[in-house]
């Protein structure tokens, strides 16, 4: 037999509980955002779990509670910060009686605007630096980010092409005519010519008024 169970006759041992989801949440997101201060400052091979832990304020071995590679981790931080940024940019999405155009506007431009603050332009310079050292980094960011968006932007051209809004049928096939100017403005205004940035939000409007015809 084991050994009798503690606490008063005929009663359990008081049972522990875990944190909370709204808890287990925000210690989560506060790895993800101390890991791209991380690899802001170090790059992705200079930064250490230790690092993101010291950072995030929670114990040496947390984050791996939650990630247990470096690479989940960055997966971790491409999905919260690239991949929730275009969950509106689905075709159904677009409100009665508006144009194409209209829809690409509303639903892409806000996450254009904050491109850099957000920390997507930080996490695609990422994948382009350290992309040959780290073949898994681009591995994530092409699976989890990078084709998903070419997918709902193919899908929207298709629509405005079929609805007779497009000037060509060239976005359609070539749906990463969209994504072109935050890529350009992207590595314009951090390593090519940062003395003369370029306004991406404003790159991005004028492809769409070449890809479109005048509404």
């Amino acid at each position: 037999m084991g050994p009798p169970p503690s606490g008063p006759a005929g009663t359990s041992p008081p049972r522990t509980r875990g944190p909370s989801p709204t808890k287990t949440a925000r210690t989560r997101q506060a790895i993800i955002q101390a890991a791209l201060a991380e690899c802001l400052e170090h790059g992705f091979a200079g930064t250490a779990m230790a690092g993101v832990a010291a950072r995030a304020g929670v114990a040496k071995g947390t984050p791996y509670r939650y990630f247990p590679t470096k690479e989940a981790l960055f997966e971790g931080m491409v999905q919260e910060v690239i991949a929730s940024a275009w969950t509106g940019l689905e075709p159904g999405e677009r409100q009665p009686g508006e144009s194409w155009r209209a829809f690409l506007r509303r639903a892409v431009l806000s996450g254009v605007q904050d491109f850099e603050s957000s920390g997507r332009a930080m996490l695609a310079r990422l994948v382009v630096a350290e992309g040959a050292q780290f073949p898994s980094l681009v591995e994530v960011y092409r699976r989890a980010a990078f084709r998903p968006l070419l997918e709902q932007i193919r899908r929207v051209a298709q629509a405005a092409l079929e609805a007779g809004e497009l000037r060509a049928p060239a976005l359609a096939r070539y749906p990463h005519l969209l994504v072109a100017p935050l890529w350009f403005g992207m590595l314009n205004n951090a390593i090519i010519d940062p003395e003369r940035a370029v306004e991406i939000d404003a790159l991005f409007l004028a492809q769409l008024d070449l890809l479109f015809a005048p509404e």
